[in-house]
């Protein structure tokens, strides 16, 4: 056998050679920027070059400070093509929390869009590792502070668009991305070129998303978010016309984008999913939505109610998939077996809402509070481990990596069932389960009962402290329409048993975020701990 290592420079070929007419399309202010990936090759290698010239070595981090667009998806290649490690940066993050990854990942050149300038010149002096910075756009804006900074079109002028990228061995770091830090420091994690090409893969088979040349792919997954999925990769390897919405895009600029670009696919946030409902149903006019037949909807499991209302809108099926940072991020995906093809509606719907079958080659386990491995019956609850070859082994240079990585497993910290056709349903997090007169309750399954309720947008549910029960659940709720507590707790109460039904209630404008789009539980609990916080937004 020919001893080929997998790199992610074998992708890109794929991708000028097989596919080299395929387009790359970025919204931008006024129109739309498109080139095909044959364009886009020559650029990665000039990308390279250009870092090389600025001392960029085998090894060495670049960071990115981006939003999704055809620059920024020319690092993605173009970095780890030459033998650098690409760390996308999160740039939602808190400023502290971004110092602290640019330097412990060791950054020695930065890209960064003119928008993010001012965030990167407030935190320039705490940057310890950073030698030049580079902004995503054709010169460098006057009046920047920063040192040495050069504008990206400038440095790719002239450079070679032909240098044949290195070989080296396939378990040299590729990416870097790290977690969102809801519970102390965010933890960094490394991808292989092995991993990712595995994962990249992954993606691209039946039984998962099926990324494929014939797709539209809108991708609004950050791609600072877990690589956006892998999707950037995959869409390359398979010739997808990819789709980017550019700087600063907004709910009714999804829309817009879907209709121009007749996009077929869309990845995203489920929040995503919710703000683009909301925003066709307060629209002025209709809009031609018909080309998305797939709305792949991430981050948290999407309410069946959400899923009802793009199905009946616009024809458009939402699966989801269950992953992590640390997984790079996909384990598994909801795919319907077989011996569901004939199935009603409603049994097709109760399979959807899980989160979907192991990939080929990821493997999953279910954890009892001993230790021991429990039955996937769909009853038994514990904490998943999983293990593929696109997961990382350890935390990069941080000592939590005993706590979680254990005799070659990922302990996930998430909870559930597993059914016996090998469906995995999330119940919780360990840490966001309410623990009530001793017996748990499911923050996540409230949740979403409550976010198919018509006149509720958002809903977050937590614990908080009680005398009699030690701990109560307080549902956090965005309304859509006039809605009050005595509503919302008879609807829950014909879908759980009465002890699981929250009796306290706050309305907020918005539940708060993390970087990752995720309900930032950690701020609820902190706000809500005091009652007196919680009385004033009783309703």
């Amino acid at each position: 056998m020919m001893d080929r290592p997998l790199l992610l420079k074998r992708l890109l070929w794929r991708a000028e050679n097989v596919f080299g007419d395929k387009e790359i399309i970025t919204r931008l202010p006024g129109g739309y920027h498109s080139y095909t990936y044959a364009d886009y090759g020559r650029r990665t290698r000039q990308l390279a070059k250009a870092l090389e010239g600025l001392g960029v070595r085998p090894g060495d981090r670049v960071g990115t400070l981006a939003w999704n667009h055809h620059r920024h998806f020319e690092a993605y290649f173009g970095v780890p093509c030459m033998g650098g490690v690409l760390h996308t940066i999160n740039l939602r993050l808190f400023p502290e929390q971004i110092a602290f990854i640019v330097n412990h990942a060791g950054d020695r050149v930065l890209l960064v869009d003119p928008d993010q300038l001012p965030l990167v010149e407030e935190l320039a002096d705490r940057l310890e590792t950073v030698e030049a910075f580079v902004v995503l756009g054709e010169t460098v804006p006057p009046g920047t502070s920063l040192r040495p900074v050069y504008a990206y079109e400038e440095l790719l002028a002239d450079r070679p668009s032909d240098w044949e990228f290195p070989e080296f061995g396939e378990d040299a770091a590729s990416g870097m991305c790290y977690t969102s830090g809801t519970t102390g420091d965010p933890k960094g994690v490394l991808y292989t070129h092995r991993s990712t090409v595995l994962h990249t893969l992954g993606l691209s088979l039946q039984d998962s998303f099926g990324v494929g040349e014939a797709m539209r792919l809108f991708l609004i997954t950050p791609m600072f978010h877990a690589n956006a999925w892998g999707l950037p990769f995959a869409a390359a390897m398979q010739g997808s016309t990819l789709i980017l919405p550019g700087v600063h895009p907004e709910p009714r600029t999804y829309l817009e984008v879907i209709e121009d670009q007749r996009a077929t696919h869309a990845v995203g946030a489920v929040t995503v999913g919710v703000l683009m409902r909301d925003a066709v149903e307060g629209a002025e006019r209709a809009y031609d939505l018909s080309s998305l037949d797939v709305l792949w909807l991430g981050g948290q499991a999407p309410p069946r109610g959400l899923m009802e209302w793009w199905k009946t809108y616009s024809d458009t099926v939402i699966p989801q998939g269950w992953g992590m940072t640390e997984a790079s991020p996909l384990l598994t995906y909801t795919a319907l077996r077989s011996k569901y093809a004939g199935a009603s509606e409603e049994e097709r719907y109760r399979v959807r809402v899980k989160q979907g079958i192991p990939l080929p080659l990821a493997e999953i386990r279910l954890v009892g509070e001993r230790g021991e491995d429990l039955p996937w019956d769909g009853k038994s609850v514990g904490e998943y481990a999983v293990r593929a070859p696109w997961t990382a082994r350890a935390y990069y240079n941080d000592p939590r990596t005993a706590k979680s990585f254990v005799d070659g497993w990922f302990r996930t910290g998430d909870v559930g069932v597993i059914d016996p056709d090998g469906y995995v349903h999330l119940v919780d997090r360990v840490k966001d389960l309410v623990k009530s007169g001793g017996e748990w309750i499911s923050s996540v399954e409230l949740e979403n009962s409550l976010m198919a309720h018509p006149k509720v947008a958002e809903a977050a549910v937590i614990g908080i402290p009680d005398e009699t029960w030690m701990e109560r659940p307080l549902a956090c709720i965005t309304p859509r329409g006039d809605v009050d507590r005595a509503e919302l707790m008879e609807y829950l109460s014909a879908r759980f048993a009465k002890w699981w039904v929250p009796t306290e209630y706050v309305f907020l404008h918005e539940v708060p975020k993390t970087g990752t789009g995720k309900f930032d539980k950690k701020a609820l609990r902190a706000r809500y701990a005091d009652p007196a916080a919680r009385r004033e937004e009783r309703r």
